[in-house]
């Protein structure tokens, strides 16, 4: 049987209480050395969460290793892409130019806890209409890196942010990822997050739905989803196949998450259930940018 399987459901249903990242952390890194296999990791650390903030930041850490898997254990990573206008690649004013970095970021996850930026900017050295996007690894004891802590965000309020600067960041070439900066790390991602965060919470509520006795057929159903989401992880992240597979997948999970929010209703004003109706709305982030993800899936697979 597949480990997280017996955990999920054979493990304790108490967790310590965690207040803080200093507190996460070293919890998250025991955990994720359970298991190379990333989903695992997610899956596991929402298990261990007494928070969906906390399943949220040790999903965020493993799909940033399925995406770079060389990223130090040991280090709190972050994919840095959205600035003052977006995220689009139009949207990316940061550049590299001579070995150099300048620009900014917002909204960078863990920001503030953040040992290991993975850049996205812009190369001045290819000429081109569309920008050619590359991913530095940038360490934040750099001189020139400039980290400044955001305001928290209405949910999962735990987990921080941070606006960055960098003013003529040196960057060896070592540090600078190969393949284009967009479509093998930054379009995938988005793939690759939306599988591990949504398995980490839904491992999350499988833990709190046998501590507060959940009808077993609710279990069943999630851990079934967990499976499928395990399934699909295997496949080609920019695959339209994968993105459809994905959708319905996405959708189980929404059906569970409704089921779940009226069982907390029952609990009434359990610690857990209150921060339950304060970060759900977790699950609402990007769903447009799914729903089209899966209408564009459908649009490319059309026969001609």
């Amino acid at each position: 049987m597949t480990h997280w399987i017996e955990t999920l459901l054979a493990g304790s249903c108490e967790v310590p209480h965690c207040a803080s990242t200093a507190d996460w952390w070293p919890r998250h890194l025991a955990r994720s050395r359970e298991t190379p296999d990333t989903l695992a990791q997610a899956i596991l650390g929402g298990h261990f969460a007494d928070r969906v903030g906390w399943a949220f930041a040790s999903a965020y850490q493993a799909a940033l290793r399925a995406l770079v898997p060389d990223l130090p254990a040991d280090t709190v990573a972050a994919l840095c892409v959205t600035e003052k206008e977006g995220n689009a690649p139009r949207a990316i004013r940061s550049e590299l130019r001579g070995g150099r970095l300048n620009g900014s970021k917002r909204w960078t996850t863990l920001g503030p806890e953040g040992q290991l930026f993975l850049v996205v900017a812009r190369d001045a050295s290819v000429p081109s209409e569309v920008p050619a996007l590359r991913v530095l690894r940038v360490h934040a004891g750099q001189p020139g890196v400039q980290v400044d802590p955001m305001p928290p965000t209405p949910f999962v309020p735990e987990v921080p942010h941070a606006s960055l600067r960098f003013g003529n960041v040196e960057v060896a070439e070592s540090a600078v990822l190969p393949g284009d900066g967009y479509l093998r790390y930054v379009k995938p991602f988005r793939t690759v997050e939306d599988l591990h965060v949504q398995a980490a919470v839904l491992a999350y509520l499988v833990r709190e739905a046998r501590r507060l006795a959940w009808p077993r057929a609710w279990i069943e159903s999630a851990v079934a989803q967990l499976l499928s989401l395990e399934a699909i992880a295997r496949l080609p992240p920019l695959s339209s196949a994968t993105h459809i597979a994905l959708a319905g997948a996405l959708a189980g999970v929404t059906q569970r998450v409704a089921e779940a929010d009226r069982y907390w209703l029952a609990t009434g004003e359990d610690e857990a259930a209150v921060r339950w109706r304060r970060d759900r709305a977790l699950f609402d982030v990007a769903a447009a940018q799914r729903d089209k993800r899966r209408e564009r899936a459908w649009e490319r697979l059309a026969p001609a």
